[in-house]
């Protein structure tokens, strides 16, 4: 079973930082798991009686009499006869916590394991509240006893209430700068009993009392129309819906739930615009299919399936402070239109995978938004991707793998898991453990810490009835619950969203299609051991995720025996019996060989660490230069531009004078014939003139010979 303690990561550590225990020791959390199960008839008689009789901190008292935790030298061999290992060193350090504050005291030799741990188990814990750690110290202990206060002699509470506190049960106590009010007992939804303190109102989450169960709480307002296939994200304890399907037809209304208080209403928008530098209102279409993601003051909707789809994605932002729609301009090449697929927030963008196009085509690309720049990026990532599907889910882990899960196609479901390094940008396909989800498609899927919980979804013939958790780290699959019967819960198109109470992480559920739509709200609240014991536990950070591109691991073995010797110092708290002499010095020994290549190793990886750091360093200022050089060949570019387009202009312009040119060359050759012809005919008209000439002079000759005078001839012509 699936723990968890939501507000532990703020006393302790990030989650870059977040530690596994052995497999030992995960597979006594599954056997305790169990042992609760079978015991929870008992809890709510036992909480009911824990509750009503005592107020904080004399019930943390009471409990930490019971425990054995009274301050004797005796104390350990009292937790021993009633907790096993781990259990022991939790309530160690949540007892330190709760009484003495915050461990300030100096980490003990490393030859003295028993010592180290204790000091480890409560240095731990950090900063946490005294009074947070007494109500986790209770409820671990109602965890592992749940009838411990129906065992407890009246006397001893009566004891430990007049020497520990020495004050009126009727008073309000504070305890180390804390108030604890008188506690008063609401009944939660399946009946259950669960202590809350009196002059504190439960609202909302507040009234979820059990762990690792869906849970139906009472909503007030007026419900959204039912649909599936919806759009859902958290932003300051609000759940936005927006979109969906119901019977076939799109919808675009913005639905808000107060998780405050469990209070629907609609949310009214005003008009927007269509871009950020276009001032006409938006006519945003109804959609179903699509991914609501929360960003800054802003909630991004990207794809989906409209009754009028687009050629690419789009991506539109609603302002939570102006109640707007807008269209976000983006540049680089967008995916084609789709639904059905998987949007992850990683960092500062936006991963796309697969999905289904506006023609019921399967796709299996992998594209990126920079949510800085607003640029797309098609990823074409090395190794075997996924096969074509939609509706699947996905989660990322460590800001690096991209995990995705089942999905369908037109003919089948899938349960298969694969996982994107993107540093790497290769694919890979793990080997799963543990219990193994049956195919499914149309789940959803939240991250808490390292567990990617799962729920809902369908096989073609029935909606799927239990929720599952995956230990990103280990690769581990394990049944968180199961629901019973035709339930909005087993059902496709649902939305699963994570928030917080009170410092613990809820699971909150909508929607849904299983033959009917649904408007119902599920909720359920992981529970707290398993978590905190795991990051309780000092090994180094899992390598099972690393190790599927055969990273190379050289603190394997290291981190096996350290988890060993870790083992080993749990059992040495519970026992609590110390080696002897002898014993302590072989320990020593083979702690300081331990410490030497752990030392060796933490140089070799900050020797590491500093070489990329250079590396990258380099990479940026060659990316600059690179920039800087694109940036003089665009100019270049636009100054040749330039030149290009003037010779163009010039090379028109001389078109232009050769065709004149040749149209007077053609002028002038019309005008050499018409000069030719005139040079034949002048020719011809002064040889005629010169044959005249020639005649006459004949005619002359002959008349001198007849007798007439050559005047005369000229005198009678004359006349």
């Amino acid at each position: 079973m699936f723990d968890y303690i939501g507000d532990f990561d703020s006393y302790v550590l990030s989650p870059q930082s977040r530690e596994r225990g052995t497999e030992k020791f995960k597979r006594t959390l599954d056997a305790r798991e169990k042992e609760r199960e079978e015991a929870l008839p008992d809890i709510t008689l036992a909480m009911a009686r824990a509750s009503s009789g005592l107020a904080y901190p004399e019930r943390f008292y009471t409990a930490a009499a019971y425990a054995g935790f009274d301050g004797s030298p005796n104390s350990s061999k009292e937790v021993i006869s009633k907790f096993q290992n781990e259990v022991a060193l939790l309530l160690y350090g949540l007892y330190q916590q709760a009484t003495v504050g915050p461990c300030n005291l100096p980490k003990p030799r490393a030859w003295n394991p028993l010592e180290q741990s204790k000091w480890t188990s409560w240095h731990g814990l950090g900063n946490m509240a005294s009074a947070e750690a007494m109500r986790l110290f209770v409820k671990i202990l109602e965890e592992e006893d749940p009838g411990w206060y129906s065992r407890v002699p009246e006397f001893v509470v009566e004891s430990v209430v007049d020497v520990q506190m020495n004050n009126p049960k009727s008073e309000s106590v504070t305890q180390n700068g804390n108030f604890f009010p008188e506690p008063k007992i609401i009944s939660t939804e399946n009946g259950s009993m669960e202590t809350q303190d009196k002059d504190v109102v439960l609202e909302g989450l507040g009234s979820i009392g059990v762990y690792d169960q869906w849970v139906q709480p009472s909503i007030s307002g007026q419900r959204p129309k039912a649909r599936y296939e919806h759009g859902a994200a958290v932003v300051q304890d609000k759940m936005y819906i927006f979109g969906g399907n119901h019977n076939g037809r799109y919808l675009n209304d913005l639905q808000v739930l107060d998780l405050r208080n469990l209070t629907w209403s609609s949310v009214e928008v005003k008009a927007g615009t269509e871009s950020l530098e276009s001032p006409s209102p938006v006519p945003l279409p109804p959609c179903a299919g699509h991914s609501l993601i929360p960003w800054e003051n802003k909630l991004i909707t990207i794809a989906g399936h409209t009754k009028d789809p687009s050629e690419t994605v789009t991506v539109k932002a609603f302002d939570l402070q102006t109640f707007t729609w807008s269209t976000l301009k983006t540049y680089g090449k967008p995916p084609v239109s789709r639904g059905g697929q998987s949007v992850t927030l990683v960092g500062l963008t936006l991963v796309i995978f697969g999905g289904e196009d506006a023609n019921r085509a399967l796709l299996n690309d992998f594209h990126i938004l920079d949510l800085e720049t607003m640029t797309w990026d098609d990823i074409d990532a090395a190794g075997v991707p996924p096969s074509p599907r939609s509706d699947h889910a996905a989660a990322v882990y460590a800001e690096r793998y991209l995990f995705i899960f089942g999905g369908g196609s037109h003919a089948t479901c899938f349960n298969d898991l694969h996982v994107l390094d993107l540093q790497n940008m290769e694919w890979s396909s793990p080997i799963q453990q543990g219990d193994i989800p049956s195919p499914r498609a149309g789940h959803a899927g939240v991250t808490v810490g390292e567990n990617w919980i799962i729920t809902g979804g369908g096989n073609n013939k029935s909606g799927v009835s239990e929720t599952v958790v995956l230990n990103m780290s280990t690769l581990v699959w394990s049944v968180v619950t199961t629901v019973q019967g035709r339930v909005p819960l087993a059902s496709e198109g649902l939305s699963l969203v994570v928030s917080s109470f009170s410092g613990e992480d809820i699971l909150v559920s909508f929607g849904g299609y299983n033959g009917r739509y649904s408007n119902e709200v599920y909720v359920l609240k992981p529970g707290h051991k398993s978590t905190l014991q795991s990051k309780m536990m000092e090994t180094a950070v899992p390598g099972s995720v690393a190790d599927l591109h055969n990273a190379p691991n050289a603190t394997g073995d290291v981190q096996s025996e350290f988890e060993a010797g870790q083992e080993r110092k749990i059992g040495e708290i519970v026992m609590g019996n110390v080696d002897s002499e002898s014993s302590n010095v072989k320990s020593e020994e083979k702690k300081e060989r331990l410490l030497a290549a752990l030392k060796a190793e933490k140089e070799e990886l900050e020797a590491s660490l500093t070489k990329e750091q250079l590396l990258s360093l380099k990479l940026k200022q060659e990316l600059a230069e690179a920039e800087t050089q694109n940036t003089e060949f665009m100019k270049e570019l636009q100054s040749v531009r330039g030149q290009l387009a003037a010779e163009q202009s010039r090379c028109f312009k001389l078109e232009v004078d050769v065709a004149e040119l040749r149209q007077k060359l053609q002028t002038m050759e019309t005008l050499q014939k018409e000069l030719e012809l005139l040079q034949r005919q002048k020719a011809a008209s002064e040889q005629a003139a010169l044959d005249a000439v020639q005649k006459q002079g004949s005619g002359g000759v002959w008349g001198w010979l007849a007798g007439t005078p050559a005047n005369q001839k000229s005198d009678e012509s004359s006349e």
